[in-house]
């Protein structure tokens, strides 16, 4: 049979039309699926500028819908999510950037970063502790461990916030981190035995020297024991080392001096630092110290001619004999009232105002942001 040529020349022209057809029409299509992404996208940029971000969540949907595979986008959608407290659709969002298989290393690892924000932000603190441990060696450690730092803070984990401080102070962040590590050992002596304490707030004594916290405990601890005289010695060398915590101290110092005899050393001690610098809690350890009452309130008279305080004058009238004695308690009532605010202590980070010094702040969970000085003082 023979081949007729007729049909290959018809063909081959046909052939080539058709894929050029066919290609026209696929590039059509994908200039068209490129003019709607990116317009979604501006769409929804614009949108989140705007504060609009009900908008810019549909706006960002549609652009995802046109362009699946691209990432950015994705990153976007769940930040939105979290944003406005839709954790669990930005969980899907960043575990279904996980299953991609075709996605980078370093978006791999952003993605799992996000998922553990997202997890955070939730309060599923025991699933955002498992993805923040896949962090490890990634760009994103060091934001990992903080982030668990403050999860076993939060839990009052503080053996494995201990390890992860140790690992943070020994990767070179710039961070210190060796005044929380005796504030966790400080948290574990609290619920030691006497023996276990001890061993404890040695070891922190040893971490953070300068720290206040751990000196102190362990005076209240040989205090607990009997050894008043230890327990002196120990604030003694507190207040050489960290002459601010002095108010602070004042009043332990006062009752070991006490306790110990050593009543005229401490007086000694707590007027050389008043004089340096006043403070209203060593002027009260210094008038308990006084064996004459009158003497004692005298120190706050001398208070008032160095600088005015409404807590020092309200001490003074306490005792004070007035001419319409029968109205002492009602004004004595006010006056305690008004100077009530003025006895807090207040957060240095926050501003959050206690009755009590905190070593860390209730309000912002910052370590050591009280100062040891009243809001009068301040």
């Amino acid at each position: 049979m023979d081949f007729d040529l007729t049909w290959l020349l018809w063909g081959l022209p046909m052939a080539f039309g058709l894929g050029w057809l066919a290609s026209r029409l696929d590039l059509r299509q994908l200039r068209i699926e490129n003019r709607l992404a990116p317009k979604a996208y501006f769409r929804g940029l614009n949108f989140l500028l705007n504060e609009q971000q009900d908008q810019a969540i549909d706006a960002f949907i549609e652009a995802v819908q046109s362009d699946p595979d691209t990432s950015e986008l994705h990153f976007a959608l769940g930040n939105l999510f979290r944003r406005r407290g839709e954790y669990e659709r930005a969980v899907r969002v960043h575990e279904h950037l996980l299953s991609r298989a075709d996605l980078s290393r370093a978006d791999r690892h952003r993605a799992q970063h996000a998922l553990a924000l997202d997890y955070l932000r939730a309060g599923l603190l025991d699933r955002a502790e498992e993805a923040l441990r896949k962090l490890e060696g990634t760009a994103y450690e060091e934001q990992a461990l903080l982030a668990l730092l403050a999860i076993y803070e939060r839990s009052r984990d503080w053996q494995m916030a201990s390890e992860i401080a140790r690992k943070l102070d020994s990767g070179g962040s710039g961070g210190q981190f060796a005044g929380r590590l005796a504030h966790y050992l400080c948290e574990q002596a609290a619920g030691a035995t006497p023996d276990e304490a001890e061993a404890l707030l040695q070891k922190a004594v040893k971490i953070a020297p300068r720290s206040t916290r751990p000196r102190m405990q362990l005076a209240a601890l040989r205090r607990r024991a009997g050894d008043a005289r230890g327990a002196y010695e120990l604030l003694t060398e507190l207040a050489a080392a960290n002459p601010q915590a002095l108010p602070l101290l004042a009043r332990p110092l006062t009752d070991a001096a006490l306790a110990s005899g050593r009543q005229d050393d401490a007086r000694a001690l707590l007027r050389a630092s008043y004089e340096q610098l006043p403070s209203l809690d060593v002027l009260d350890a210094i008038a308990a110290l006084e064996t004459d009452p009158e003497a004692a309130r005298n120190n706050y008279v001398r208070h008032l001619k160095r600088e005015p305080s409404l807590v020092a004058a309200a001490k003074w009238i306490a005792g004070e004999k007035l001419e319409h004695e029968q109205f002492h308690p009602d004004v004595q009532r006010a006056l305690d009232h008004a100077v009530k605010p003025l006895t807090r202590y207040r957060c240095a980070a926050c501003g959050f105002e206690a009755k009590q010094h905190f070593w860390q702040c209730p309000g912002c969970q910052a370590w050591d942001s009280y100062p040891a000085r009243r809001v009068e003082e301040l």
